[in-house]
């Protein structure tokens, strides 16, 4: 599967287009995570746990929106993009959507 950002896939031609498809994940941030990216934002610094799971959550829908893509018959999907959103009471969870157009190139 060929994923990319940009609207074509040099090279190739796009022949079907099935459609918008996306990938979609909500995860929770646990407490302990919170307290110590709470003291990093105190001392400085990056909060590696934080990051992890937001790298996590991304590869997360990304498979998730390859998934359908593959589902609806394509081999490619173009125009990616991913917005991030922090939801719930307290802002405890965070939701990644990965989004493009799933085609099949030749």
């Amino acid at each position: 599967m060929i994923l990319t950002t940009t609207p074509t896939v040099e090279g190739k031609q796009i022949v079907n287009h099935h459609g918008v498809v996306f990938g979609e994940v909500i995860t929770g941030i646990n407490f302990v995570r919170d307290f110590f990216a709470g003291i990093r934002n105190i001392v400085g610094g990056r909060s590696g746990s934080y990051e992890e799971e937001l790298i996590q959550a991304r590869e997360a829908a990304m498979q998730e929106m390859e998934k359908r893509a593959t589902e609806m018959g394509a081999n490619a999907v173009v125009g990616i993009d991913l917005d991030y959103e922090v939801l719930g009471e307290n802002n405890g969870m965070m939701m990644v959507i990965a989004s493009g157009t799933a085609v099949t190139v030749v």
